[in-house]
């Protein structure tokens, strides 16, 4: 029971991190029909930028905590601004253009903003300055860390203020409306480019802070490491149903909790034969299996259809 009660903790810890990725999927899907696959890398810029302050900080004299917290604010900025600018200048001009267009378009991103981070920072692999001590808990005879409580707290924060704006502010409402029918939301007074720049940009400011916990957790920052975690992101998307917000929260938490237990249990059944180096064909196992039978995702797709 400690085993299973231990990767249940391991798993809700990264389903949250995924959850609060796939949301920047699942909104600019939802409004404009795009897979944004430089979104990834958005995340990984968030820990670069994260990784820098600390870096210059670190020798201050600040509580850990402060420095951690203006490392964040220094990167959702940042990463809100390349948003808006990957909006601007490459999605924009490709919105009425046939949907592989934009589609290779951020892929060919996604290659450059590797690139671009590894002049800056380097190829090699970056230890994330791991300041704030590490406190274990015990709970029911597994161990739950500080940082681990701090990222699930915050990725339930983040969801439940990105649902609030969504569903109870004017700008959810006009984010909402520009989903549904872009065309008459523009004859409603809504400006349907800010609309989708916005979208954008809080993506990004989810994903700024997505990156500074997934470095912080794993204590490692590397320019690839947004190819792999967006991927994953991008399936919990699918498997909630992509273009619905509950739907990649619960996708993002499934295909954690999935992840973990497959490392943790399947490994001990076939002795050691596949362990927590196929964590990822467990979770894609489960992702091929509910396409298969629900091609929707476990929430169904909640997009307006076009006129």
């Amino acid at each position: 029971m400690d085993i299973f009660i231990q990767q249940i903790i391991n798993g809700l810890t990264l389903g949250a991190v995924y959850a609060v990725v796939a949301l920047g999927y699942t909104m600019v899907y939802g409004i404009i029909q795009l897979i944004n696959f430089a979104h990834g890398e958005v995340v990984m810029i968030g820990a670069m930028v994260a990784f820098t302050v600390i870096s210059l900080l670190a020798g201050s004299g600040l509580p850990p905590l402060v420095i951690v917290l203006i490392a964040t604010g220094c990167a959702i900025p940042v990463c809100m601004l390349l948003g808006y600018a990957m909006e601007r200048v490459a999605y924009r001009p490709l919105r009425g253009a046939p949907r592989l267009a934009p589609l290779i378009t951020a892929i060919g991103l996604s290659i450059i903003l590797q690139h671009v981070a590894m002049l800056i920072w380097s190829r090699n692999p970056l230890a994330f300055p791991q300041i704030v001590r590490t406190e274990m808990y015990d709970l029911g005879g597994a161990t739950i860390t500080n940082v681990q409580i701090t990222i699930i707290a915050m990725c339930v924060l983040l969801m439940a203020g990105l649902a609030l704006l969504v569903y109870r502010t004017r700008l959810g409402t006009a984010m909402r409306a520009t989903a549904q029918n872009p065309s008459v939301a523009g004859l409603m007074g809504i400006d349907a480019n800010r609309i989708i720049a916005a979208t954008f940009a809080i993506g990004a400011a989810l994903a700024a802070v997505a990156g500074v916990m997934v470095a912080s957790y794993y204590g490692i920052a590397h320019y690839t490491m947004g190819a792999h975690l967006g991927l994953k992101a991008f399936c919990a998307a699918v498997l909630g149903g992509i273009g619905n917000l509950p739907g990649a929260m619960l996708g993002g938490v499934l295909l954690g909790v999935v992840e973990a237990l497959g490392a943790g249990y399947i490994g001990e059944f076939t002795n050691n034969v596949f362990g927590s180096n196929y964590q990822d064909v467990f979770a894609f196992i489960v992702l091929i299996l509910v396409l298969v039978f629900r091609p929707s995702g476990l929430l169904g797709e909640r997009v307006g259809d076009r006129a």
